[in-house]
């Protein structure tokens, strides 16, 4: 009996689930997002996250908010190096739409009616004075009046709530130590905020899938030096809000210091956030620190994770079978590629010291991850690996993949060349074909 896709689903998404727990996000909602027939939904997501044990701080922006509530009472906002001047007309408005926006969030994280997503959720949302802030002051002789910066972060305060079971919301205005109050930025509030709590992702949306290339693609993952240069060259006209450019150049700074993954994802797409989040490729964009891939030696640990990648190949009779006893032998001559704790791709180097050669061999990458030259990037390894040795030969037995081999400088030779040892071992029933690569 086939399983549903809602059990292949759950079963998919357990492992996410349980790496999650515990682990504490800031969402930073724009106000573009805000604006969106799917705001409610992304709330409703907002909330399931919280039901699976996540810590949320939520940041909300109103920049486009603001910019209509100004264009009804004929306010022309004033800007200069990027940054909204805020004097007191324009700050009195701002702090109308904020608090209304806030306790539209609020009373939506509210809702527990039957036959919703919330039904019994029972949320306490918490907002207070968290951030303080400090006026931005004085800049080429223009005063930016009530637009402030953020000065500290109570994150002990912040901690607290969490840990008591709240979600944090949080708006871009903050009061000072003086007893004012001051705009401030979305983003900045964001990024300041998981910096000092060390959260583990801050999360963002777009319009826009994630971060696409020249041909339209969304880019899965992007270093933040990448995304810097990215955000760097965009043009005048690119098809990017001031949000989203605002929200990637704050991805880069929290990244820089020490958030470990900032996530973009549409706010367009329903339910874009859960399949960022609960599935292994996700659906958006990724500024990391480092890799969510990565190439490793294999571990006793790895066994089940080799197993389950090169079992269905033995079953066709691609691969030699090899028993989990064989493999616990043998565990040190793997390489193997990793993401999100799946094991991707595998190969193995079995060393012949008195042929001075080496072979690779078990070579598997799994068949939804074959589009990105990872089998090359096992072999370019193992070429070094056998390099080192000062090894004159690798040589390699196939049945499927002859051509693979020779485009990666392999030739065919005959059995006689093989060393010794492999030669006894060799299997003229299977008839695998011997490439050999001189090094």
């Amino acid at each position: 009996m086939r399983t549903t896709e809602l059990v292949d689903g759950f079963r998919h998404s357990a492992s996410y689930v349980n790496a999650h727990r515990g682990k504490t996000f800031v969402v930073m909602l724009g106000g573009e997002a805000l604006a969106q027939p799917q705001f409610k939904a992304i709330i409703n997501d907002i909330a399931l996250l919280h039901s699976l044990g996540i810590k949320i701080v939520l940041v909300h922006g109103a920049r486009p908010q603001i910019d209509e509530a100004l264009a009804r009472y004929s306010l022309t906002p004033e800007y200069y190096n990027g940054v909204r001047i805020t004097d007191e007309d324009t700050f009195k408005l701002i702090k109308q739409v904020v608090g209304a926006l806030q306790l539209d969030i609020t009373a939506r994280l509210s809702m527990s009616l039957s036959n919703t997503p919330m039904q019994g959720a029972q949320i306490n949302v918490v907002s207070g004075n968290f951030v303080i802030a400090q006026p931005l002051g004085v800049e080429d002789g223009v005063d930016y009046s009530l637009s402030g910066r953020v000065r500290r972060i109570d994150s002990q305060g912040l901690k607290r709530q969490l840990d008591s079971g709240g979600i944090v919301l949080l708006g871009p205005v903050a009061a000072s130590v003086t007893g004012e109050s001051f705009n401030l930025t979305a983003e900045e509030v964001a990024t300041q905020i998981a910096v000092k709590l060390k959260a583990d992702k801050m999360i963002g949306f777009s319009a826009h899938k994630g971060i696409m290339d020249e041909h339209g693609e969304v880019l899965a993952e992007l270093m933040p030096t990448d995304a810097q240069s990215i955000l760097n060259n965009l043009p005048e006209q690119a098809p990017l809000c001031l949000g989203t450019k605002a929200f990637l150049q704050a991805s880069i700074d929290a990244c820089r210091n020490g958030v470990s993954r900032c996530h973009f994802v549409s706010y367009l797409d329903d339910g874009a956030l859960l399949q960022e989040l609960f599935s292994r490729d996700g659906i958006g964009t990724q500024i990391v620190t480092e890799s969510a891939e990565r190439l490793r030696r294999a571990s006793i640990k790895d066994i089940g994770g080799i197993l389950d990648l090169i079992r269905p190949l033995e079953e066709k009779g691609i691969l030699v079978r090899r028993s989990r006893e064989q493999l616990e032998v043998e565990i040190e001559q793997f390489m193997l590629i990793e993401r999100d704790s799946l094991v991707i791709g595998c190969a193995a180097f079995y060393p012949f010291e008195e042929d001075n050669a080496g072979e690779f061999a078990c070579l598997v990458v799994h068949p939804e991850y074959r589009d990105a030259d990872r089998g090359s990037l096992l072999l370019k390894n193992i070429i070094s690996q056998a390099s080192v040795r000062g090894y004159s030969r690798l040589f390699a037995l196939t049945t499927r993949s002859i051509h693979w081999f020779l485009e990666h400088g392999f030739k065919i030779v005959e059995v006689d060349e093989l060393p010794g040892t492999k030669k006894q071992l060799y299997n003229y029933q299977r008839k695998s074909k011997i490439l050999a690569l001189d090094l």
